[in-house]
């Protein structure tokens, strides 16, 4: 059935294209009110602003690559676990990144979701 795929599928949908959208929004419209959401991670913002535009291009083209898996996913296509697959693998690099490099261990806890996440994907294209 289409959509099975996640647990709670429709309200996870639109989560990670509506933070690249925020932060799209964030990175276009400094100064405003909404800067206050900085504070919840300024070093995002140090970062997101030292590559300049091209950090609009980046949060864009993630915000795509999720919502065509999330596609992928509801309508039960492999192309869209197989997105998921390396959308999720990259997330693991990062954390993993931030955690060893930069001594962030809050990163650590995207391992265990990614992880849990990706074995589910992987395990349910060996029932198909």
């Amino acid at each position: 059935m289409p959509g099975d795929l996640i647990v709670g599928w429709p309200s996870s949908l639109p989560s990670a294209p509506s933070m690249c959208a925020l932060t799209v929004i964030l990175l276009c419209f400094p100064g405003t009110s909404l800067d206050l959401l900085w504070h919840l991670n300024p070093d995002a913002q140090k970062g997101f602003r030292s590559i300049g535009k091209l950090a609009v291009l980046l949060m864009c083209l993630i915000g795509v690559a999720c919502t065509t898996s999330a596609v992928g996913l509801w309508h039960g296509f492999n192309w869209g676990r197989k997105l998921a697959l390396v959308i999720l693998s990259l997330n693991i690099i990062g954390d993993l990144h931030n955690a060893t490099i930069r001594h962030d261990y809050r990163a650590l806890i995207g391992l265990p979701i990614a992880g849990a996440m990706i074995f589910h994907l992987a395990s349910r294209s060996k029932e198909s």
